[in-house]
């Protein structure tokens, strides 16, 4: 994806995202939301309440500021806003997050297993996983907890829940969130054959993050 310099590029990208995700079974109808904001700003957009992410419009999304207030658009914002309005606010460097609810994540985390990194795309991009337990869709608790997890993670797991994933702008955020799904699916067919060690090699993993 390239740059965006408008909400209005910022929206389309997340239309765009938003259809991918439900063809790739990535999440099913009003399942999850989608926000993204420009680099600096005070302010993000937010997919509303009740809205298909396969099939968003523009007039669907709502603008909301780092203290939560509605200031533009839908009226109704999804439910889960304050999980992106709390991220933004520990994560200065972020501009997307991308909240889905990836069907192999949850189960392998729900299983009591973590999610193992196994190619260079899984170490490069996702780098680590945080998780929070299960938490009432929309509450004070599910937000706070997943922005303390992001504080030092990209990607997130809401237990018995979904995922969020977060990035300097839409490509990068929707682009951890599908790798995660990839690394979470690696981890269930390891684990079906068997397998419950092999991972990436932390050397290189160290030498790729510089650790």
């Amino acid at each position: 994806m390239q740059e965006a310099n408008t909400v209005d590029e910022l929206v389309e990208q997340l239309i765009d995202v938003g259809r991918t995700a439900v063809d790739r079974g990535l999440v099913l109808a009003s399942g999850g939301n989608l926000s993204a904001r420009l680099p600096g700003s005070a302010e993000f957009v937010v997919t509303g309440a009740g809205t298909w992410l396969d099939r968003l419009r523009p007039q669907d999304f709502t603008t909301m500021n780092l203290d939560g207030e509605i200031v533009g658009g839908n009226p109704k914002p999804s439910s889960e806003w304050k999980l992106h309005q709390r991220g933004y606010r520990v994560r200065e460097d972020v501009n997307s997050i991308i909240h889905i609810h990836p069907q192999h994540a949850v189960l392998v985390d729900a299983l009591g297993h973590p999610i193992r990194l196994f190619t260079l795309d899984h170490a490069y991009y996702v780098k680590s996983v945080g998780r929070t337990d299960f938490y009432p869709n929309g509450s004070d608790e599910l937000a706070d907890t997943a922005a303390e997890e992001a504080k030092t993670h990209n990607c997130v797991i809401m237990g018995n829940h979904g995922c969020s994933a977060l990035g300097e702008d839409v490509g990068m955020a929707f682009r951890r969130a599908m790798n995660l799904e990839e690394a979470a699916t690696a981890t269930y067919r390891a684990l079906m054959l068997g397998d419950t060690t092999t991972a990436f090699p932390e050397q290189a993993w160290r030498s790729l993050h510089h650790a």
